[in-house]
């Protein structure tokens, strides 16, 4: 359990509202896009998740997108994945996270990654009332196809909550479209396909990608997948994102130090420098 000196309180105004700050407040700060870093919640443990949560504030990210462990996700490369099964295997739940959602979200808005797996066994609106409960500005679930969201997306706007989209280089142009006229929040717009996890160099054409998801859309378009270095975070804003998202680069630092928020914070420090 988190101790109750770092639980702080929700931040006022919708989700929805919230980041929609996060992202004019960066562009305001001198930054080409928002940077977003991905955390595992509870990896290494409840601790330690909650003191790199607090490390990436203090270097400067702008949101926070936090994840719950699950036992099949599809989504994520070796990394994250092994850290997500560390999680489960120290006992951290889906309640742990949002405790966890709660205490940095008095720092830094918060968007929580969840499988669908887990909300519809705690059922839809049990589990929006939990994460608006939390501090939590908004949700993205990876495996829910846009043809399925419209319960969830109610459910999340009821409670002024963001449901984040993906889209990717091989969505079609005319369900992008769909996508993109319900986006809340922003657009999470995977830069390659395949999994999560540490590349070379960004994918081709990504200019390209990100340039058809904002002709089709009024939020913010942010990119993940494969960003892992400060130059890399710089071509995505130089191609054209709102945000950038990096998750595997950062959860490796926290797996491999002895001190993992300190690792972290310098890392989060070096990609802030170079999206400005």
């Amino acid at each position: 359990m988190i101790a109750p000196e770092h639980l702080g309180a929700p931040a006022a105004g919708s989700g929805i509202e919230t980041i929609a700050e996060a992202f004019e407040a960066a562009r305001a700060d001198g930054r080409r896009a928002a940077l977003m870093p991905y955390m595992m919640g509870g990896f290494p443990d409840l601790e330690r998740s909650l003191e790199i949560g607090l490390a990436y504030a203090d270097g400067g990210a702008d949101l926070i997108e936090l994840g719950v462990p699950f036992s099949d996700p599809l989504a994520d490369g070796p990394v994250i994945h092994a850290a997500g099964t560390a999680a489960l295997s120290a006992g951290t739940r889906l309640h742990d996270v949002l405790e966890l959602a709660r205490a940095i979200s008095a720092r830094v808005p918060v968007v929580l990654m969840c499988y669908a797996n887990p909300i519809y066994a705690r059922g839809l609106d049990r589990f929006a009332d939990a994460l608006a409960d939390s501090g939590a500005s908004g949700l993205i679930v990876p495996d829910l196809p846009h043809e399925e969201a419209p319960e969830m997306l109610e459910a999340c706007e009821r409670r002024g909550l963001a449901l984040v989209p993906l889209v990717a280089p091989t969505t079609p142009q005319a369900r992008l479209a769909r996508i993109g006229e319900r986006a809340r929040g922003f657009v999470y717009t995977v830069s390659l396909t395949g999994t999560t996890g540490e590349r070379a160099g960004l994918a081709d054409g990504l200019a390209g990608v990100i340039s058809r998801a904002k002709e089709l859309t009024s939020v913010p378009v942010a990119v993940g997948f494969g960003i892992a270095t400060p130059d890399q975070a710089a071509a995505a804003a130089e191609a054209g994102a709102d945000g950038v998202i990096v998750g595997s680069r950062l959860v490796r630092a926290a797996a491999e130090s002895s001190d993992p928020a300190s690792s972290v914070r310098d890392l989060v420090l070096a990609l802030g420098r170079a999206l400005r």
